[in-house]
């Protein structure tokens, strides 16, 4: 297992050590000692969100107010996302800064999230599956949005699917309706 941070503080990608053979494959998708180790903190677990996406459905900017914050750790099961993290914590030097990562089912990479960052995750390709696994159990008073197209941001969303295809994208109302960053 090879954990990295992103280019985003608290945020790190997990690519697991995939063992193949004729049976199919398998994989540690977590590991706590590995990712203590790595990252200096526990993560404790509270909640399991399983998606599935038709490509082009682009789910997020989401985050929780911080405090309490959520952090997210979030597997690609099947197909593919972009999964775009965003700094959110105020006073922070990469404050309204992005960086990106490919989840998909052939590296079958994760990426974990710290309590105060944001994300969203675009489909690449029908069906695609994401789990989360979450710090905190989901509390609406807490749960907060970002417009994804925040020209502040300036998040290069790519415009293929996995297949070459053009994406269509296709938000909730909800994330059609959120705010930009402040």
């Amino acid at each position: 297992m090879e954990i990295r941070e992103l280019a985003i503080p608290g945020a790190w990608v997990v690519t697991p050590r995939l063992l193949g053979d004729d049976r199919g494959m398998f994989c540690e998708s977590f590991k706590a000692s590995e990712f203590e180790k790595a990252t200096g903190r526990p993560f404790d677990l509270h909640q399991v969100n399983t998606s599935v996406s038709a490509a082009g459905v682009l789910r997020g900017i989401h985050y929780t107010e911080d405090p309490p914050g959520q952090a997210k750790y979030v597997t690609c099961v099947r197909g593919a996302f972009l999964d775009v993290v965003v700094d959110l914590r105020p006073g922070s030097p990469t404050y309204g800064r992005w960086d990106s990562v490919l989840l998909d089912d052939v590296d079958r990479r994760s990426v974990f999230l710290s309590e105060g960052l944001g994300h969203a995750i675009l489909s690449l390709e029908n069906y695609s599956t994401v789990t989360y696994l979450c710090s905190l159990e989901y509390t609406p008073e807490f749960d907060r949005d970002l417009d994804a197209f925040d020209p502040r941001l300036a998040i290069d969303w790519p415009t293929e699917g996995r297949d070459g295809r053009p994406l269509t994208f296709i938000r909730s109302a909800k994330d059609e309706a959120a705010p930009r960053l402040h």
